[in-house]
């Protein structure tokens, strides 16, 4: 953790929900005139897709079928633990992106699902923004949780993070509903060794819960809506959170456990906003005093 240089980290499996929340952020810094490096946890993948395919089919042919994106042989864990680290102590790392579609990649002039070189983070940025899959990793090699300054964990219940994982690889990248099941159980070890314990390490988590019928994820239709779901959110250290303030502020909220406020699935931006603005503007003053002090 650093005062000079914070870091916070968006942690969620694929499909849990991330992207949302990063848009959120992405609001409060432009409204608060903060300086972000943007890290996505999908340029710290081991290997570009066409290298993943040969690599998983060499896995099966060898008796593994569970070689996943999910697992430490298939990412660079201690290389994001670099960055982190190094930023904390001086603001600075490397990073590079990874190119997901053909939109991304025509600025590159490279094939989608490939790596850009390693660079340097620009300089003079507030502090560094993660979202990915493994912000709060700790394994007997690494402990990543224990650089950021806000580690936020996105967690839906299981069955809704299948259904939007199923409408997005299946609306979005033509794939089948097989093919996207298959993939659900090819991750789930690393999914209970890697991605489940790392909420036992977040500072606040966002659990959304649809209060509409998802017993079959695969056969459903449509991504229950907003308004269909409630979103849980728990403080590991609920000390100077105003739940009364949140209370007052989100209609329809309330308070399940003396560090957990439920609110409408349609009200979690605004509860993302009243939570998160202050904790910006607390960073914000802290790196300024603390660069004052040098």
């Amino acid at each position: 953790m650093s005062e000079r240089h914070p870091i916070i980290a968006i942690t969620g499996s694929s499909g849990a929900g991330t992207t949302s929340v990063t848009r959120t952020f992405d609001a409060i810094f432009r409204r608060e005139n903060v300086k972000a490096a943007l890290i996505e946890g999908d340029s710290f993948h081991r290997f570009d897709r066409k290298e993943m395919k040969l690599r998983q089919a060499e896995a099966e042919q060898a008796g593994n079928q569970h070689f996943s994106h999910f697992g430490s042989e298939n990412n660079l864990f201690a290389e994001l633990e670099q960055l982190f680290h190094s930023y904390a102590e001086s603001g600075t790392g490397r990073r590079r992106r990874y190119l997901h579609d053909t939109e991304e990649a025509a600025p590159y002039k490279q094939e989608p699902g490939t790596f850009t070189p390693w660079e340097d983070l620009e300089a003079d940025t507030d502090l560094l923004f993660y979202e990915g899959l493994h912000g709060a990793v700790v394994t007997p090699e690494v402990d990543i949780a224990r650089h950021p300054d806000l580690l936020i964990g996105v967690v839906p219940v299981i069955n809704l993070e299948w259904i939007q994982k199923l409408w997005r690889d299946k609306k979005q990248r033509g794939y089948s509903t097989e093919a996207v099941t298959d993939t659900i159980l090819r991750r789930m070890p690393d999914y209970v060794n890697y991605i489940v314990p790392q909420f036992t390490h977040t500072h606040v988590n966002f659990q959304r819960v649809p209060v509409v019928d998802t017993s079959n994820p695969f056969i459903a239709r449509d991504i229950p809506n907003a308004d269909e779901s409630l979103c849980v959110i728990r403080f590991a250290n609920p000390k100077g959170i105003d739940f009364q303030y949140l209370l007052n502020m989100i209609n329809n909220s309330w308070m399940s456990r003396a560090n957990t406020i439920v609110v409408p699935g349609g009200k979690m931006d605004l509860a993302m906003q009243l939570i998160f603005t202050p904790f910006i503007w607390r960073m914000m003053e802290r790196r300024k005093r603390a660069l004052g002090a040098l």
